[in-house]
């Protein structure tokens, strides 16, 4: 079983968001939808400078099983991506809530965090599916 760290909120589609100091929102995919995937082969992510809605597609994300695509957890303006991802996308299957992360976000309204699931809510959604 893997564990979400508690200071994340996730998306039922297993993306989570970290809110940093500097009040931006790191997003990534879970541990559980990185082992789900397999291995990790491919990860396209948005353009920096992108504006992205709460739910909109942010990208996609490959593995060997499968292609899945990325949800923007919140709203705001892409300000950073995870370039190292381009030549190792494997990070995502090594340290999905670190080097793996895939974008970061100047929020709009960093009250939409408080919409989505903590990380007890996310395990009981884990808990429930099969794959």
């Amino acid at each position: 079983m893997s564990e979400t760290p508690s200071e994340l909120k996730c998306l039922a589609t297993h993306e989570w968001a970290r809110l940093e100091e500097d009040g931006m929102i790191t997003v990534g995919i879970s541990d559980y939808a990185q082992d789900a995937l397999g291995d990790v082969v491919f990860v396209e992510l948005p353009e920096e400078g992108q504006h992205l809605s709460a739910g909109d597609e942010a990208g996609v994300v490959e593995s060997v099983k499968a292609a899945s695509d990325i949800y923007s957890p919140v709203s705001g303006t892409v300000i950073a991506i995870n370039f190292a991802l381009d030549d190792e996308p494997e990070k995502v299957n090594q340290d999905p809530f670190g080097g793996g992360w895939f974008f970061k976000l100047e929020p709009t309204d960093v009250g939409e965090l408080e919409d989505i699931l903590d990380a007890d809510e996310y395990q009981e959604v884990c808990d429930e599916e099969e794959y």
